[in-house]
């Protein structure tokens, strides 16, 4: 779509890119959860930076090689989110998981499939990004929030929209992470009752066309039986 060099540079930096998303998760979360005087720390940020290195260089590189460049940025807006965030290419691994979810589904089965694989993934994925950020941005600062313990569970309460109230962000930056956790709770709720409505609705309307079905047989049959009746009245009249 976007050229031959743009095709074979994705091709060839897929599973490369992955696996520095992935490294960089884990540098996130060892920076954010081991102490500040821990020698670990420079470690995570010496990942962290290098990581972040490896992402601009590839977003660049895309955005030169590929043709209309125009197009390409304005469909890949995401790409430039994920150069400030890489964790977030570990949604591409959902990818290749549903291939094998689907197997053997028609192609309806094979969409609701793919949603709900995408929305656990994802609520899985957020809910721990979201621990760390919160994390992160609270430890220290004398809010209730000191733990990774105490931000996954307000993780939890505040993506699924329960909103206890037990645990409070009291900075800037904890605000606006629960702000984004609480509009993404809400999405990832929309799309899972979408999901189940569409595979009740499905369902009734499969059932429907059994019924109908069925009715349409019967009175078929009745047909071939009032012609079988007629055909003898008329033998016997001739008789």
């Amino acid at each position: 779509m976007y050229g031959t060099r743009y095709e074979r540079w994705v091709s060839r930096t897929k599973w490369p890119l992955m696996a520095a998303s992935l490294l960089f998760l884990a540098a996130f979360a060892v920076g954010t959860l081991t102490p500040p005087d821990s020698p670990l720390q420079g470690v995570a940020d010496a990942i962290i930076w290098a990581t972040w290195v490896v992402f601009v260089v590839d977003y660049a590189v895309r955005l030169s090689v590929a043709a209309p460049r125009g197009r390409w940025f304005a469909g890949h807006l995401l790409d430039l989110v994920i150069v400030v965030l890489p964790m977030l290419r570990l949604l591409l691994l959902l990818r290749f998981a549903t291939a094998v979810a689907i197997v053997g589904r028609n192609a309806g089965n094979a969409l609701r499939g793919r949603v709900a694989l995408y929305t656990g993934g994802t609520a899985l994925l957020v809910m721990f990004v979201a621990a760390l950020a919160i994390l992160n941005a609270e430890e220290g600062h004398g809010g209730a929030i000191e733990s990774f313990g105490e931000a996954l569970w307000w993780t939890l309460v505040t993506l699924t929209t329960v909103g206890y109230g037990d645990y409070t962000p009291i900075t800037t930056a904890g605000r606006l992470i629960a702000a984004a956790l609480m509009i993404g709770g809400i999405a990832l709720i929309g799309s899972a009752t979408a999901t189940i409505t569409s595979w009740i609705v499905e369902k009734l309307s499969a059932r429907d066309d059994e019924e109908d079905a069925d009715d349409a047989r019967q009175v078929a049959a009745l047909r071939v039986e009032i012609a079988e009746l007629k055909a003898m009245l008329r033998e016997r009249g001739a008789e």
